[in-house]
């Protein structure tokens, strides 16, 4: 850990999505792609984890993605260059297995496309035929683009209005792909609803399927029992025992459930910060 963990970078990617670049360098010693951190933008702030896109231990960086969706997310795309977080802490959670699968596609949803950027990269670095499906609702929300194509992989992008790419989701893209030439392996991350589709889909077609389950988290070590969820009708710890899983072992229907637990207060926390704010 350091004391400063300085923001160096800041760019607003969408009207509610931000890419972050920080000062971490032990984080960056030891990241590999799958893996995540839990920061806090202040003291009295709750801890929040989020999904490494990119790290440099050379520049001793981290690239963070998020979406303004709550108190905490808000108070984040606050800050500025020059501005520090109160804590990082990571890399957390076990990393993605990389290996040569042969053709692999990797799926990424929303701000799930941050997370996928560094597994299509190894991936592609470990000898696979890579191909990536980048989902959005419009074209503003497919972010990180330019990122993707400078890697050596298929891109396919997909919009809900059509804006750009496929007008549709990822699995009118991946469906004919795994009833082709076939794939190995699929590694798709982003909302449940995406991953549960990507993985019933999958299935059909009998090919492994890793996704990353974006559970309620709080201490991120296995101490709290916040992020439980149920894969292969046991409990498991998104945290220490993912965040990755077989998808078509897991639960999605009691994910969905736990992830609307605090919809509520969450919705109470954000009205207090903004009216708060709006009064500074």
């Amino acid at each position: 850990m350091t004391d400063n963990f300085e923001v160096v970078e800041k760019e607003k990617l969408a009207w509610d999505v931000f890419r972050m670049v920080v000062k971490a360098p032990l984080v960056t010693h030891l990241a590999k792609p799958g893996q995540f951190v839990i920061l806090r933008v202040s003291e009295v702030g709750e801890r929040i984890p989020l999904t490494l896109v990119d790290f440099s231990e050379e520049e001793s960086t981290i690239e963070l993605l998020f979406q303004a969706v709550g108190t905490t997310t808000d108070k984040l795309a606050t800050l500025s260059p020059g501005d520090s977080l109160m804590d990082v802490v990571g890399p957390l959670g076990k990393p993605t297995e990389i290996e040569k699968f042969g053709r692999v596609c990797v799926v990424g949803g929303g701000v799930g496309t941050g997370a996928v950027f560094p597994i299509a990269r190894a991936m592609s670095e470990a000898g696979n035929e890579t191909h990536v499906i980048l989902g959005a609702r419009d074209a503003e929300h497919l972010v990180l683009l330019e990122k993707f194509r400078r890697l050596e992989v298929g891109l396919e992008l997909a919009t809900e209005d059509g804006s750009i790419g496929t007008k549709g989701l990822v699995t009118d893209i991946l469906k004919p792909m795994l009833g082709g030439s076939g794939i190995d392996r699929v590694v798709a991350v982003g909302p449940v609803g995406m991953m549960k589709g990507v993985s019933d889909l999958t299935r059909d077609f009998g090919v492994k399927t890793i996704v990353s389950l974006n559970a309620i988290m709080l201490d991120g070590t296995g101490m709290c029992g916040t992020c439980r969820c149920e894969v292969k009708g046991k409990t498991v710890f998104s945290c220490v025992d993912g965040p990755e899983f077989d998808g078509h072992e897991v639960n999605f229907d009691l994910l969905i459930k736990r992830l609307s637990f605090y919809k509520e207060e969450e919705m109470l926390s954000r009205e207090r910060f903004r009216k708060l704010s709006s009064n500074d």
